[in-house]
């Protein structure tokens, strides 16, 4: 016995070798190294937060110069609330197929052919001759925002969990820096094209062509670059026998019947659906209501995205640090905190009325707001093993529904002042966070109450009950055993004293 445990561990040895990252037993990074391009694991991570980024540029494109096109276009204030309402409307649907997408043909197939389906609508915004095609534009572009859901699956496949809350919120903030960068490099890049000598209603058309290009060009690195899991592509690793081919009823039931995933959709519509909000309005916001430059307008509006170079990874960083020591408890505290002071932030912007204050005011608020959905997506992981992208899919869908719903009841038309609307949405922020405090995990805990004494109260069992007999008779469930065994860390320490970690139910050894 003791021979044959040496050859596991030599056997496990030698296949971490091939690694330039140390894995765990299934193969995925227990560390994570920023600037490295080691495949598989971090260039998986580049690619996914760079084309992910690039899809955020061509989604928020247009309200950085929506002074020039509302005159080009003769649109009317209704007219841009629903071209921004339809801008983030379109992905509620593409998420949640993402998702599925990811869980049955991988996240490198699903991210590249959905990005090759919404560039040609970046190119078209030079044709936009009316409020309809402007609006129908806006529309399908949104569309690639589902890729959010493909980088956030793609990094919890790669990172092991005590890290995946730190790979999911750098891919994740980074990818919406698109967001601020936006606000920058259009107005730049319409300025550039306008100094060469074209109108400026035609160079803001123009425009248009290079986040169109750079998009296009992101799925074809994904598709030559990257790789699915660590040790291949779905469609290689299901040849080989190596990976179950799971059934869609199976996958999207399991994810749909877990009310966790329910309120994380609804949570997160009031992080990263405020955070939508907020990019669509907040340039026009500061050029109206302080009488800036158009150009003013959008260096200010830009910090708000561009916070998340540091926010939203500063929040998936703090999520698998407080897990260290007090575990999935520690995790949903600390989204509940940040998310609800970022509420709190959100009504005292609404009621500043300094350009000074409302500066400093937003760049906290948009913190808090990010940090929030990195924290959100430190807990995501481990909701469900087999349907991860299902559960991913109908967070990152809540986000979008969050965001029509905020811009439909505050923003569209002229029934509130954008003022009163940002304090109301900060209102609306508050109260949607409670619902988190009904999050629990049986073998984890949740804010209030620790672990469950009956049913499930091991990672083994959790998991596990995805499964039916026959599916582990046939071994389609080794993977989540492999998942069950290294979220045990989600513990934490106080926990790991009464439960030591190497526990494992009988019934599964």
């Amino acid at each position: 016995m003791e021979v044959e445990g040496t050859r596991v561990m030599e056997s496990n040895s030698h296949e971490s070798r091939k690694f330039a990252l140390p894995v765990d037993s299934d193969h995925k990074a227990t560390e994570f190294w920023l600037f490295s391009f080691a495949k598989p694991h971090m260039r998986a991570f580049h690619l996914s937060w760079f084309s992910f980024f690039l899809c955020f540029v061509s989604t928020f494109a247009a309200p950085p110069l929506i002074p020039i096109i509302r005159d080009n276009l003769n649109l009317t204030a209704t007219e841009i609330g629903n071209a921004g309402i339809a801008s983030v409307s379109g992905a509620v649907f593409a998420r949640l197929a993402m998702g599925t997408a990811c869980d049955l043909f991988g996240p490198r197939l699903a991210s590249a052919s959905l990005i090759l389906l919404t560039a040609p609508a970046v190119f078209l915004f030079s044709m936009a001759s009316s409020p309809i095609s402007f609006l129908l534009l806006r529309f399908f572009v949104g569309f690639s925002l589902a890729t959010f859901v493909s980088t956030q699956f793609w990094m919890s496949s790669m990172f092991s969990p005590p890290v995946v809350g730190t790979a999911n919120g750098v891919a994740g903030g980074w990818g919406n820096l698109g967001g601020g960068a936006t606000q920058l490099i259009m107005p730049l890049v319409f300025s550039l094209i306008r100094d060469i000598g074209a109108a400026k209603f035609t160079a803001w058309r123009i425009a248009f062509q290079v986040p169109a290009l750079f998009q296009m060009l992101s799925a074809f690195a994904i598709l030559l670059f990257g790789q699915d899991m660590p040790d291949g592509n779905f469609h290689g690793l299901e040849k080989s026998g190596d990976k179950p081919k799971d059934k869609f009823s199976s996958v999207f039931w399991h994810g749909i019947t877990n009310y966790r995933g329910w309120i994380l959709a609804l949570t997160y519509g009031y992080c990263f659906g405020v955070e939508l909000t907020v990019d669509n309005i907040i340039a026009e916001y500061f050029y109206d209501r302080f009488n800036l430059k158009l150009h003013t307008a959008g260096i200010i509006a830009a910090t708000f995205g561009l916070a998340n170079i540091v926010s939203r990874p500063a929040g998936g960083i703090l999520s698998d640090l407080v897990s260290k020591r007090f575990g999935m408890r520690g995790r949903l505290w600390t989204l509940w905190v940040a998310q609800t002071l970022g509420g709190v932030l959100c009504v005292i912007l609404g009621q500043v009325g300094s350009l000074s204050a409302s500066i400093v005011v937003m760049i906290l608020f948009s913190v808090f707001c990010q940090g929030a959905c990195g924290l959100t997506f430190g807990v995501v992981p481990f909701v469900s093993r087999r349907s991860l992208g299902v559960i991913s899919g109908m967070t990152g869908g809540g986000g979008n529904v969050g965001a029509v719903l905020t811009q439909l009841i505050f923003f569209k038309g002229s029934k509130y002042s954008k003022e009163t609307g940002i304090t109301l949405m900060g209102v609306m922020i508050i109260c949607c966070t409670l619902p988190m405090t009904l999050i629990h995990f049986p073998q984890w805990g949740g804010m209030f109450f620790g672990p469950s004494s009956g049913k499930f109260t091991t990672e083994e069992d959790y998991y596990m009950s995805e499964w039916s007999s026959k599916e582990k008779e046939n071994g389609f469930h080794h993977a989540s055993m492999k998942f069950a065994e290294n979220s045990r860390s989600e513990r934490g320490k106080a926990d790991s004293l009464t439960r030591p970690s190497d526990e494992i139910s009988p019934t599964h050894v």
